[in-house]
């Protein structure tokens, strides 16, 4: 996007990388700033906000359910509410048809009882140093750290930090963000988008010279040590937005990536640069690349209706090798309406954004992501799509509340399955978490038709609704809205439930990194997108460019063989012997048959350069007349 839980499922080598962060712990939960930036509140806490932009003599305040439950007049440049419940609230100067510039939001959330954790799956992009100029940044911070996320997403311009090859820039927006988000208790997952054109004069498309990449990395990794603590080499590099490149593309970057970010920090969590949408054809070309040595998470983004999220998951599960999947841009947004200077979604579309949060992460975390980071913080529309949770001033939108409520109750949120239900049209997703701190067994769940009541096998704790205000228990059974609910239950609940469990994760892959990277380089207009494949012209000779990368600082030398399909006819180099940190060009001489039955063919250059030393290049090719 952007045009311009339990660990002992993963294996030991993924359970370490995820664990690196944890290093970073923060003693003390976060508390509002003093000034109360976005009109934000703990419970407990005097309520007291400046009037509306725009306003009359008289004020009202009225909550999420549309009720007035104070009123007063304005008679000082603030308004003073005194303590309010948990919730979401409008001041309002005039009657319920008061357009925007007469009303100012605010919110009450519960504090929190303890610090996030590393390993807690809830987590947000705010592309922070894109939003919020430096003035800004501590209140942004704040905000975010008051929901109870355990990570944020960050996003950078490759060329404000290096304008020119080999010339770093000081003291940029970047710099700034990582320094402060740092400072307010958030884990920072940094990701980029564009070459500079020094790098690509096409700046959607990787470097040519993926050397240039692997040494802007290596700097950035030495630069924000302790601060970035995890990063995405690229982002949705599969999409035309950012470049369009095959499966095969898409892998050599992340080899040459793996190599300049651990050399820059070793500890830093390499993210495969992240998938933007489910594309067979480009995901079965990556994993042909046997990229699985070189990532440490499978990152990819989702925007479909819940009940894809199953079978969207199961396809990036299938090439994740095991790894722990990341999910670091998810929702499903609503639209703005009315007057275009605020770009607001109308009140009914703002209830809906904010029912919509409990159930993107319920029915994603049930999928056994590590990490699932919402999309978006700040302000932000594409068309007539509003994404931000917050407005511009960082008022705050219901969904922020909804948001809080997730960090807070399903913190180390881990599945253990959806509940089965006669009513079909009952969602109910039960795990285990720590709310406040505390063990507990939650069940998220609503109803895809108007009402419907489930029945728990046990009577609950507590039960929250979608904005974390407590609500009343009756019994073991739950009236059901399309609002989302949230049950708490004692420990070991599940055991009384008839759950359809989680499903779980692919084999993990074993795989030592290569320092020899190949790459292609072929043009991107003779590149079919969809199919993952280069174009070429049946029983035509082609000669197919290909680099070749030395990132060790050892010389290397091996054998490189040739496997293609029948009738097929391949030839490259048969040996390479190059100097450490170098690079070789070469030509892979491809002649494929006249005939194009069939149209698609791979073919794979393997590299074995001494023991445990391999490395792969595997081509799709689309024959045509």
């Amino acid at each position: 996007m952007f045009k311009a839980k339990s660990l002992t499922r993963w294996p030991p080598i993924a359970i370490a990388f995820i664990l690196i962060p944890t290093r970073l712990s923060f003693a003390d939960p976060p508390r509002p700033l003093p000034d109360h930036p976005g009109n934000v509140f703990i419970e407990g806490e005097p309520v007291s906000v400046r009037p509306p932009q725009a306003h009359t003599q008289t004020w009202r305040l009225v909550d999420y359910d549309g009720r007035t439950i104070k009123s007063g007049q304005i008679t000082a440049d603030r308004v003073t509410l005194g303590p309010l419940p948990i919730g979401w609230y409008e001041l309002v100067s005039g009657d319920d048809s008061a357009p925007l510039a007469n009303r100012r939001s605010l919110a009450v959330l519960a504090p929190l009882k303890q610090s996030s954790t590393a390993s807690s799956p809830i987590a947000m992009d705010v592309a922070m140093a894109w939003f919020y100029d430096a003035e800004k940044m501590p209140a942004a911070a704040n905000l975010c750290a008051l929901t109870g996320v355990s990570w944020v997403r960050d996003r950078l311009r490759w060329d404000e930090v290096e304008p020119q090859r080999g010339q770093f820039t000081p003291n940029t927006r970047y710099d700034k963000s990582a320094q402060i988000q740092t400072a307010a208790g958030l884990r920072q997952l940094q990701v980029m988008h564009m070459s500079p054109e020094w790098a690509n004069p096409d700046r959607k498309r990787f470097p040519l010279n993926l050397r240039d990449g692997y040494r802007f990395w290596r700097e950035i990794a030495r630069r924000w040590h302790g601060q970035m603590l995890a990063f995405e080499p690229w982002n949705e590099a599969d999409v035309e937005t950012f470049g369009g490149h095959t499966g095969a593309e898409i892998a050599s970057l992340q080899k040459a990536a793996w190599h300049g970010l651990k050399s820059g920090n070793p500890n830093l969590i390499v993210c495969q640069n992240v998938f933007a949408v489910q594309q067979p054809q480009i995901l079965e070309d990556f994993h042909a690349n046997r990229a699985w040595p070189y990532f440490d998470t499978f990152n990819f983004h989702h925007y479909v209706q819940f009940d894809v999220y199953p079978r969207w998951y199961a396809a990036f599960r299938a090439v994740s090798a095991g790894r722990p999947l990341w999910v670091t841009e998810c929702s499903l947004p609503v639209r703005w309406t009315g007057d275009e200077q605020f770009k607001e979604p109308s009140p009914p579309d703002l209830k809906i954004q904010a029912e919509r949060v409990a159930k993107t992460f319920a029915t994603a975390l049930h999928e056994q992501p590590a990490m699932v980071f919402y999309f978006l913080f700040p302000h932000y529309v594409e068309g007539q799509i509003q994404f931000g949770i917050v407005r511009p001033d960082l008022s705050p939108r219901p969904a922020y509340c909804a948001l809080a409520a997730v960090g807070r109750l399903l913190a180390e949120a881990s599945p253990r399955g959806r509940l089965k239900t006669p009513d079909q049209s009952v969602r109910a997703y039960w795990f285990t978490a720590k709310p406040d701190g505390l063990e507990r067994e939650i069940v998220v769940a609503w109803s895809e038709s108007n009402t419907a009541t489930l029945r728990l096998p046990t009577t609950p704790i507590l039960t929250f609704d979608h904005l974390g205000r407590t609500n009343t228990v009756h019994g073991n059974e739950l009236a059901l809205t399309q609002a989302p609910l949230f049950a708490l239950l004692p420990t070991k609940s599940n055991r009384q439930a008839d759950l359809d469990p989680p499903p779980p994760p692919a084999a993990f892959l074993k795989g030592k990194p290569s320092p020899v990277v190949f790459h292609a380089l072929w043009p991107k207009e003779s590149v079919s997108l969809a199919d993952s494949a280069y174009n070429i012209q049946a029983g035509k000779t082609v000669q197919v460019p290909l680099a070749v990368y030395n990132f060790s600082d050892k010389p290397v030398s091996g054998k490189l063989q040739v496997d293609a399909p029948q009738n097929w006819h391949a030839k490259v180099q048969p040996e390479l012997q190059f100097p450490p940190n170098s690079d070789i060009n070469l030509q892979l001489e491809l002649t494929p048959p006249s005939t194009m039955d069939p149209q698609f063919g791979r073919v794979t250059i393997t590299g074995e350069f001494g023991p445990d030393n391999q490395s792969v290049l595997s081509l799709r090719f689309k024959l045509n007349k």
